[in-house]
C-alpha cells in the first residue's frame, strides 16, 4: 500500500480523503447560480447540481427506486455494475426499504458518500432505515421529489401531505425544502457539508420562479426575505409557497399594508438558533403571522403563536393539474392575503 501511494500520490491522497468522509478542496466551486425572473422545478435544479457535484467528489455514490428518469438523479458514467467498480447509479428497483438499508451500509463501510432518490410519498416505505440513519447519525442524503399536491394528476395516492410533518418529528433528520433553485443548491451544500446526521432534501415536480439569491442564509434555517419598515405582519412559507407568500405581500403593499416574507426552508436549523436571532426574524410584537406550506398545518403554531393563522392542506389531494389543485384548495396569494387582513 505505502509503495502504491508513492507511485500513484494524488490517487492516494484522494483514497484517504474520501475513506475519512472528507470532501475535496474546491468541491462546491462550480454549482450552478440562477438569476432572479428564471423558472424550474427544484427537482430540475437538484439534478444539475448534483451532476456538478459528482464531477467534483468522485466518491459521491447514489441511486433511485426506478424512478430516476423523474428525481433528476441520474449521475453522469453509467450504473454501477456490483464487478469492476465503474458507473455511479444503483439501480435498486421498486424497494425502498432496501435502498434506505443499504446506504447506511454504504456509510458504515466508508469510502463513498451515498445518497437514495424517490418520490416523497414512498418516503413512507423506507421511514425504518431513515430512522436508523437518524438515530445513528450518518449523513445519508435523501432525494424525494414531487413534494405535494402540485404534483398533479397523479392523484392524492402519490401527493404526499402530512410527510412534511411526520419526518419533520424524527430527532437528528434535517427536513429540508427548498423554495427555488437556488435554495436547491444551498440545500445540497448544507446537505454534504453534514456529518452529523441524514438530510432529506424535499423538491418539487411543478415550475417554481426564482425569488431568491446564492445565499448562506439557508444554513440558519429561517430568514427575511423580503421586508418593509415597520411590518405589521409576517407569513412564512417553504418551498413552492414562497414565491405565493411573495405575491400576497405584494397585495397587501398596494393596500397600504406592510408585510414581512420569511422563507424557513429548514425548520430543525432555525430551532438550532439562539433565541435572539430567532426573535429578529419572528419579532414577538408581531404576532399578526401566517403560514403557507402545501402540507397539513399541523405543527406551525410552534412558529405562528396563539394568534397566527396556518395556510395548508388538511385533507388528502385530489387528481387535477397543479394550478387547479391550488386554487381549489385555497393556496393562493388572495387566500393568504385575507388571512393577514383578518388578523389585523
Amino acid at each position: 500500500l505505502e509503495a502504491h501511494a508513492a507511485a500513484h500520490p494524488e490517487l492516494a491522497a484522494q483514497w484517504r480523503r474520501c475513506l475519512a468522509g472528507d470532501l475535496p478542496r474546491g468541491w462546491d466551486d462550480a454549482l450552478p447560480v440562477w438569476e432572479a425572473g428564471e423558472s424550474m422545478a427544484t427537482r430540475t435544479a437538484s439534478g444539475k447540481v448534483l451532476a456538478a457535484l459528482a464531477a467534483a467528489i468522485p466518491w459521491l455514490l447514489g441511486g433511485d427506486a426506478d424512478l430516476g428518469g423523474s428525481t433528476k438523479t441520474i449521475v453522469p458514467g453509467g450504473d454501477f455494475d456490483g464487478r469492476t467498480g465503474a458507473g455511479r447509479n444503483v439501480r435498486y428497483g421498486v424497494r425502498e426499504h432496501a435502498m434506505g438499508s443499504i446506504c447506511n451500509g454504504m456509510h458504515y463501510h466508508g469510502g463513498v458518500r451515498p445518497f437514495a432518490s424517490t418520490f416523497f410519498v414512498f418516503s413512507d416505505y423506507m421511514r425504518p432505515a431513515i430512522r436508523l440513519a437518524a438515530l445513528n447519525r450518518q449523513p445519508v442524503v435523501y432525494v424525494f421529489t414531487h413534494d405535494s399536491v402540485g404534483l398533479g394528476e397523479d392523484g392524492p395516492t402519490h401527493q404526499p401531505v402530512e410527510h412534511l410533518m411526520s419526518l419533520r418529528a424524527m430527532p437528528h433528520l434535517h427536513v429540508v425544502r427548498p423554495a427555488d433553485a437556488n435554495e436547491t443548491v444551498a440545500a445540497w451544500r448544507h446537505a454534504l457539508r453534514r456529518g452529523d446526521g441524514p438530510t432529506a432534501l424535499v423538491l418539487s415536480r411543478q415550475d417554481l420562479p426564482v425569488v431568491t439569491t446564492a445565499t448562506a442564509a439557508l444554513e440558519r434555517g429561517g430568514y427575511v426575505l423580503a421586508d418593509a419598515p415597520a411590518p405589521r405582519a409576517v407569513i412564512m412559507a417553504t418551498g413552492s409557497e414562497v414565491s405565493l407568500a411573495l405575491a400576497a405581500r405584494d397585495l397587501l403593499a398596494a393596500e397600504g399594508v406592510a408585510v414581512r416574507v420569511v422563507s424557513m426552508p429548514c425548520w430543525e436549523l432555525f430551532e438550532a438558533q439562539d433565541a435572539a436571532y430567532r426573535d429578529e426574524v419572528l419579532p414577538p410584537a408581531i404576532t399578526a403571522r401566517v403560514s403557507v406550506e402545501a402540507g397539513v398545518t399541523f405543527g406551525w403554531q410552534r412558529w405562528l403563536g396563539d394568534r397566527g393563522r396556518a395556510v395548508g392542506v388538511d385533507r388528502f389531494g385530489a387528481s387535477a393539474p397543479a394550478e387547479v389543485l391550488f386554487e381549489k384548495l385555497g393556496l393562493t396569494a388572495s387566500r393568504v392575503a385575507a388571512e393577514v387582513r383578518a388578523l389585523l
